[in-house]
């Protein structure tokens, strides 16, 4: 226990902010074809819901203790869409899912209605996106945000799959210094296909880890499910699907799709400083009884010798002299009056 302390002051601290930043590749052999059994029905890391609201990706079977959740996947049309009407398959929960998601990412107008997706962000105006899939990904990939301007996907939009030279490339780019912030939900990027002036097809909640697709990215699609049996011949097929097939189904549609998906991750690491200094006439003297014997120093071996000590071990104390944390060095350090120490200890949360 210490029985001699110091103050420390507010020149003696400082605070620092990291980023730390992970890349996460997702390629279209996990999301829709590592775990391929014979149909997708069977593909094992994917775990479907008795509800059928969403579905999640898992990067190995789901039931293995190796498993990690990737993200969840569902779709949602506006009351507004089109599509919006009561023979619908699942009609009333595509429209629940919807308005879920725009309260939490997009949020209210003054007249309290809940506000629609917008390609550009601009609630006053621009193209709704009222037929839209979800990708939300897991706290575990997207850690505190997604890193602004890293995020792309790759999808197959052609007519048949799969098709080489139907691979698209969309991403938020140029987001780093043209980002959102109108949202409740954090900072938000556009979506764009192939550049930073590209035509826009969806929005990416970096805070939130959520990224909005509008169906309109499949456009000129001739089907959209992965074995050719979905209304091929229909104009608009993959509307027509989202408001035809079960929520689930138009999920298996985009996974089948997908190609290749990238961003970086972003973990803030929050550090406060303290400088512990120790003045050539202060710590000097240990109260560790083993430093004396018989009343003398054992460091000295003459009585004319100075003092020395040997730093170990860096204590910090509460007021109310409660030690709330410890600091060990890495070896001893030599202390003696005509020397004078400065040692930085970091916190890190």
């Amino acid at each position: 226990m210490a029985s001699t302390f110091k103050s420390i002051g507010g020149n003696d601290t400082a605070t620092t902010r990291t980023l730390l930043h992970e890349a996460i590749p997702l390629t279209g052999t996990i999301v829709s074809g590592t775990y391929y059994h014979a149909t997708p029905d069977t593909q094992t890391n994917i775990k479907r819901y008795s509800h059928g609201m969403w579905e999640s990706v898992y990067d190995y079977p789901y039931l293995s203790s190796s498993a990690n959740h990737i993200f969840d996947l569902t779709i949602g049309y506006s009351a507004e869409s089109h599509l919006s009407s009561s023979s619908n398959f699942q009609n009333s929960k595509k429209i629940n899912i919807y308005n879920q998601m725009a309260q939490v990412l997009v949020g209210f107008d003054e007249n309290g209605t809940v506000r629609r997706f917008d390609e550009d962000g601009d609630h006053t105006g621009g193209t709704k996106m009222d037929e839209v899939f979800f990708v939300n990904y897991a706290r575990l990939l997207s850690k505190d945000e997604i890193k602004k301007g890293s995020y792309t996907l790759k999808l197959n939009v052609s007519g048949s799959v799969p098709d080489p030279e139907g691979e698209i490339t969309y991403g938020d780019y140029g987001a780093v210094t043209s980002y959102k912030t109108n949202s409740p939900a954090g900072d938000y990027g556009l979506i764009r296909r192939t550049s930073s002036t590209g035509q826009l097809f969806g929005l990416i909640y970096y805070q939130a880890g959520v990224a909005v697709l509008s169906a309109s990215i499949f456009a000129g699609a001739d089907e959209f499910g992965p074995d050719n049996t979905s209304t091929g011949s229909v104009k608009n097929s993959v509307a027509m699907c989202m408001a035809q097939l079960g929520i689930t189904a138009s999920c298996e549609g985009l996974r089948h799709r997908w190609d290749d998906n990238d961003f970086q991750n972003t973990t803030e690491l929050n550090s406060t400083i303290y400088f512990c200094r120790a003045n050539h006439n202060e710590f000097n003297y240990s109260s560790n009884p083993t430093y004396v014997s018989s009343s003398k120093m054992v460091v000295k071996g003459v009585s004319e010798d100075s003092p020395v000590s040997y730093v170990t071990t860096v204590g910090l104390y509460a007021d109310d002299s409660e030690l709330l944390a410890v600091a060990k060095l890495s070896e001893p350090l030599k202390k003696t009056p005509s020397e004078e120490i400065t040692l930085r200890v970091r916190l890190d949360y």
